[in-house]
């Protein structure tokens, strides 16, 4: 990749209860159903620094071995470091942690896979890396489960007339370029599964949903401020409209009085 986004590992640990909260356990649970007898091992694709692990683990059988693959070699340390989760039969995982590029992922970096598993992943990758994430998945030929791809949509409570307006600014925003790299933003899941079903796969969908407002303050305080920026970043001549919403939306943050839904897709895919 010519150019990484990068994601800081206070935001991963801001927004790791909710995103617990939003995954489809109907999905893990399937998933658990097709895992052979013996000894698992999960590969994570851009797992940072291990909340998928932390929250499915103790779903699944064991013993299991994860191997977590990052870009960014500090993300996937802290994860190696950290609490080891317990699987379903309260013994710890074994952790494993590669560094590299998904855009070169290819069969041999999925060796030994039980199942592989990725999560608020696909809307920050490319059409092209998408494909390689999904061939390599169907030559191993276990199954996938992603979950949290963004779906691009946005329910603010309460209404603003310019809701639609910012939605559509911040999603055009998740398609930009960056550095060479076109990403697919809301179109991510939708791709993954096109894909999976060409190669003559199975697909249970599920959608999942971020609550904001109802837990942590700050997750809402700080998505918001990310999502209104990226918007304004896309389209410069809503400055002056922005201001106006950013002021009306900042009272409502500070009184308690905004809440939000954020729509995602997860997928669970196998042969």
């Amino acid at each position: 990749m010519s150019e990484i986004i990068e994601v800081s590992s206070d935001w991963l640990a801001l927004r790791e209860q909710e995103d617990a909260r939003a995954r489809s356990h109907e999905l893990a649970f399937a998933a658990a159903r097709r895992l052979g007898p013996g000894p698992i091992v999960i590969h994570d694709l851009g797992s940072g620094t291990g909340s998928m692990m932390r929250w499915l683990a103790p779903l699944l059988p064991g013993p299991q071995t994860w191997v977590l693959h990052d870009w960014n070699s500090n993300l996937v340390e802290r994860a190696a470091i950290g609490v080891v989760p317990l699987d379903r039969g309260r013994r710890p995982v074994s952790v494993r942690t590669r560094s590299g590029e998904l855009a070169h992922l290819d069969p041999d970096d999925l060796g030994g896979a039980s199942l592989v598993t990725a999560s608020a992943l696909l809307d920050v990758l490319t059409a092209e890396e998408i494909r390689a994430v999904v061939q390599a998945c169907v030559a191993v030929g276990c199954p996938v489960l992603l979950s949290l791809s963004v779906t691009g949509e946005v329910r603010l409570d309460p209404r603003d007339p310019r809701d639609d307006v910012f939605e559509a600014s911040f999603n055009a925003h998740q398609q930009r370029l960056v550095g060479g790299r076109r990403l697919v933003g809301l179109s991510g899941a939708a791709l993954a599964q096109r894909l999976f079903l060409e190669a003559g796969w199975n697909i249970r969908p599920a959608a999942t949903f971020w609550r904001l407002g109802d837990h942590d303050p700050r997750l809402l305080d700080q998505w918001f401020d990310g999502w209104f920026d990226a918007a304004l970043e896309q389209r410069a001549d809503l400055q002056v409209e922005g201001a106006e919403y950013r002021a009306l939306r900042s009272s409502q943050l500070r009184r308690g009085a905004l809440s939000a839904v954020v729509v995602h897709t997860d997928l669970l895919a196998w042969p």
